[in-house]
């Protein structure tokens, strides 16, 4: 009885090709569900210069599940307040993003920026009086704690030789989101009663 004839090579290989070709499609969809739902943000931060603040202001992005993209340190420039630019780079789930800067916030690292959008009102006060003696630094951090407002530019003015009665005045340029410049102010005043500091605001004809 004559035998079958054998398949050719190239037919041989046609069956596992095809299946090996069916078994990869989902794996290539399903990556593209996995990268669609990240989102990429660029957080803007200040940075006290001491060992350990750049690792513990990256914490919490590692904490809340975000892939770190890019860091630039700017060691050569400072803020108005004397400390150091960083812009961080991530991608994280949509859902994160407010949480990631709520707790940059409560380990006490101040944004200055978080996307374009994020802080794009601008608001000028002034504070007058013993800004040096009643700690203008943690007068600073109170306001935008309150407000989560961003501190954008400051200019201080304190009488040269003067004594100890003698006034001093700060310009301050905040940032804060849009639609809640009414509330950064109140913050504002409310930080300065508490200090006795008298607010000049807003500047420029600002809500």
């Amino acid at each position: 009885m004559p035998s079958e004839p054998t398949p050719a090579p190239d037919e041989q290989s046609v069956g596992p090709s095809d299946d090996s070709e069916s078994e990869s499609e989902p794996e290539t969809e399903a990556d593209g569900g996995r990268a669609a739902e990240l989102q990429a943000h660029t957080i803007r931060l200040e940075l006290v210069d001491e060992p350990g603040q750049l690792l513990a202001a990256l914490t919490p992005i590692a904490d809340n599940g975000a892939n770190l993209l890019s860091i630039f340190h700017e060691r050569g420039s400072l803020t108005p307040r004397g400390r150091i630019p960083v812009e961080v780079d991530i991608e994280c789930p949509p859902d994160r993003f407010d949480d990631i800067l709520a707790d940059l916030r409560e380990r006490g690292v101040n944004v200055i920026q978080a996307d374009a959008e994020e802080y794009g009102d601008e608001v000028t006060v002034v504070l007058v009086g013993h800004l040096v003696d009643t700690d203008l630094s943690d007068t600073l951090k109170r306001m935008q704690d309150r407000s989560e407002a961003s501190v954008a530019d400051i200019d201080l003015s304190a009488p040269a030789g003067a004594g100890s009665e003698a006034h001093s005045s700060a310009r301050l340029r905040l940032r804060a989101r849009a639609g809640e410049i009414a509330g950064v102010v109140e913050a504002v005043r409310e930080v300065a009663a508490e200090k006795d500091i008298r607010v000049i605001a807003p500047l420029g004809g600002q809500p």
